[in-house]
């Protein structure tokens, strides 16, 4: 018996009918974009090429849906088995986050309909970053519903075809750890790319080891985040004891970061672009401050093991990483005194759609699909 099981109950609740709703007005809006043009829907120019689509729908969405990569860091490589009660739910948030990261790439290419150009051969360009990351992503997509598929097969009792696939998930897991490994750095070298437009406060040649730091720490703030809404949510007993032991290596993680962070500042001599009176200045307090807290609250032992406490460490991360992706690919970004950008409303409702889709099909699976742990079980 699967120790995974779907907690069905009613679907058409007051959360999943607003979610559903603003999902569905963001699939209109979508649509408008292909109709009349990426130019009728979005504030993008030739200064500012990628805005919040690609900041928050793809390039913050991938950090969320790393919590399946720190998971399998977690679990298969630092052989903490203890911790695979939160492997599905990690898998089935990066499924949605890269699933609908693809989604968001589609509605930002100007010419969407030669997206394939990108699996032909003859257009390929291996030396690009771009077209690591592309692949990567694309890569692990695929990768990530294979892993996520035994809920299915459980769900339709496929138990031969499951106990099949068992013997070769060791090698998609594998795959599983190499790719976001490879594609969360590459997001970092793309950045590198823009020279003298990014603030000095972001641009380093470390943003390759900076991103991929963040990656693992937005992926692990996300268990504890999703697995309290869940535990309140469902009314089903939180895994607290699993969070506080968790935490202890995303203080470890999060100290390196910090402290890679300020040496790096320190030893480009960045510290005088902190202090202005800019919005560049108060972007970057914010984030370090998001980054700080929750450091200065994990030293203390006894707040790895306090339930509110982990909540709030788990949202700070999740917003940190949010802040300092948003700083490097959009605030920090200043491409000439000619060029501003500011999101349109249909750019921001979109991105609300595409998270509020993630959310709606996020209480679809978890209802009819074996992806949250048995509460006997975890008991035993």
């Amino acid at each position: 018996m699967s120790g995974y099981q779907p907690i069905g109950g009613k679907l058409f609740t007051k959360p999943f009918n607003l979610f559903a709703l603003l999902a569905l007005i963001g699939i209109c809006l979508i649509a408008y974009r292909f109709i009349f043009g990426i130019g009728a829907a979005s504030n993008l120019n030739d200064g500012y090429p990628w805005g919040i689509w690609i900041v928050m729908d793809v390039v913050v969405s991938t950090g969320f849906g790393c919590a399946g990569y720190a998971l399998a860091l977690t679990v298969y490589v630092m052989n903490r088995g203890e911790y695979h009660p939160l492997v599905r739910p990690a898998i089935l948030a990066g499924l949605f986050g890269y699933t609908l990261a693809g989604m968001s790439v589609m509605v930002d290419l100007g010419r969407y309909w030669l997206f394939y150009n990108l699996l032909l051969p003859w257009y390929m360009q291996p030396n690009s970053v771009m077209f690591e990351v592309a692949i990567c992503v694309l890569a692990y997509t695929v990768v990530v519903w294979i892993e996520f598929a035994p809920a299915f097969l459980e769900r339709f009792g496929l138990h031969n075809v499951r106990r099949k696939l068992s013997k070769l998930l060791f090698f998609f897991i594998a795959i599983g750890i190499l790719l976001p490994t490879m594609h969360q750095s590459s997001l970092g070298t793309m950045a590198i790319l823009w020279g003298h437009k990014l603030s000095p406060l972001w641009q380093t040649q470390l943003l390759p080891l900076l991103f991929l730091m963040s990656a693992i720490l937005m992926g692990s703030a996300l268990v504890p985040f999703e697995g309290n809404f869940a535990s309140l949510g469902f009314n089903r007993p939180p895994e607290t004891h699993l969070y506080s032991k968790l935490s202890t290596y995303v203080f470890l993680l999060l100290g390196s970061f910090i402290l890679i962070r300020l040496a790096d500042l320190t030893l480009r001599s960045a510290w005088g672009y902190a202090f202005e009176q800019t919005t560049d200045a108060l972007m970057f307090w914010i984030e370090m401050a998001l980054y700080i807290v929750p450091f200065v609250l994990l030293f203390k032992r006894d707040n790895r093991s306090n339930r509110q406490i982990i909540f709030i460490l788990s949202v700070c991360l999740l917003l940190a990483g949010t802040v300092y992706r948003l700083n490097t690919y959009l605030i920090g970004y200043h491409p000439g005194p000619d060029w501003n950008y500011f999101p349109s409303i249909m750019e921001i409702l979109i991105t609300i759609g595409m998270f509020s889709l993630e959310i709606a099909l996020y209480l679809i699976f978890v209802k009819h699909l074996p992806v949250l742990h048995r509460a006997e079980a975890e008991a035993a």
